[in-house]
């Protein structure tokens, strides 16, 4: 009988051993954020991320969701496929070291390809190094003083909107932020944004059972967007997605790299999509401290403003099911595991962002 590759212990050995290696060296380097930021981040991966977009960024579809789905579809066949031999009882000691070690080796795979095409960016210095800002915890009077200009700021924008809001199509409205980028990098060159790959998600109303509204697929370099969701979202949303794609890994970085794109946009249907999504944080947030003031802010918020936080709501309840708190859960773990101690609440940590930019520039 011919013996397998995965079968010769030669090979065995020289598997684990490669990849062990691999992986110290990964896990050295995330532990020097500085070096990271030097030679990754805004070394070679500006150019990983751009061959990743030029490859896949002319297709009308989204490859990556294509892959997400083949992997899934593979693994509930091998899956089932090994419940079959036990079933029979006919597994034994090579099949089953063949079984671990094809598992060990598509993970250390995985986190490899991860790490290399995108993963250490979550161990850069990131946005507030680049910028020179210091985001020290905030205290409750910054908070205050955010959520009021927010207000002020989100009431404006949507007054320079008609009543009746037309939102261009979706590929129009990926085209208008790359524009916001290009206007955006002229004060930011690091932010610069060539080779456009934003796709319409293909798992669509699905994802709103899962929370998802958009998300980057860092094997692809594609960013995917949740058309179905509430239309005044979708600006931002692909802002921070685009943010994703140039490497800020941070959930908060993302969002306020998203905010830079958005508020130099000269489109006023993003001024008020990331002014919304800000208030909806630093108001959030501030009602934790103080639902007082988070309850009168509420009340100041113009007519229309209203009107699209009750169609938001109603967009959440009408997803609300079982399986949704579970998939939080997780992501809430990756989070943490990928140098965000905050999971989910890592996102809110660009209203700190915000108030140490604001107190440097005077404006938001």
């Amino acid at each position: 009988m011919k013996k397998t590759a995965i079968a010769n212990p030669a090979f065995l050995w020289v598997t684990i051993i490669g990849f062990s290696l691999i992986i110290v060296l990964i896990k050295v380097l995330s532990l020097n954020p500085h070096l990271v930021e030097k030679y990754y981040s805004t070394g070679i991966y500006p150019y990983i991320a751009q061959t990743f977009r030029v490859l896949f960024g002319w297709l009308p579809f989204s490859f990556g969701d294509l892959l997400y789905t083949a992997a899934a579809l593979y693994a509930v066949i091998k899956l089932y496929k090994l419940l079959i031999i036990i079933r029979r009882k006919k597994i034994n000691f090579l099949l089953f070291r063949r079984f671990v070690f094809k598992v060990a080796f598509l993970l250390a795979l995985i986190y490899v390809c991860f790490n290399v095409f995108w993963g250490l960016n979550y161990n850069r210095l990131g946005i507030a190094h680049q910028l020179n800002l210091s985001p020290d915890e905030h205290t409750q009077t910054d908070l205050r003083m955010i959520t009021a200009i927010l207000v002020q700021k989100v009431n404006e924008s949507r007054r320079r909107l008609d009543t009746v809001v037309v939102y261009p199509l979706w590929k129009e409205m990926f085209t208008r932020a790359q524009a916001a980028y290009e206007v955006t990098s002229k004060e930011f060159p690091f932010l610069e944004y060539k080779a456009r790959s934003v796709k319409r998600s293909m798992y669509g109303r699905g994802g709103n059972y899962f929370g998802f509204l958009g998300y980057y697929n860092p094997f692809t370099g594609e960013s995917q967007l949740n058309l179905t969701q509430p239309r005044f979202l979708i600006p931002f949303v692909t802002c921070h997605e685009i943010g994703h794609q140039l490497g800020y890994a941070s959930e908060s970085e993302a969002n306020f790299v998203g905010y830079l794109a958005a508020v130099h946009s000269t489109d006023p249907l993003f001024q008020y999509s990331v002014y919304f999504d800000l208030y909806r944080y630093a108001n959030r947030e501030l009602f934790v401290r103080d639902s007082i003031a988070a309850k009168n802010n509420s009340r100041l918020l113009d007519t229309l403003v209203k009107k699209d936080f009750a169609e938001l709501r109603n967009f959440y309840k009408k997803y609300q099911n079982p399986f949704e708190p579970v998939v939080h859960s997780f992501y809430d773990k990756y989070l943490k595991a990928n140098q965000q101690d905050k999971g989910i609440e890592s996102y809110n940590y660009v209203i700190g962002l915000l108030i140490a930019y604001h107190k440097k520039y005077g404006k938001i």
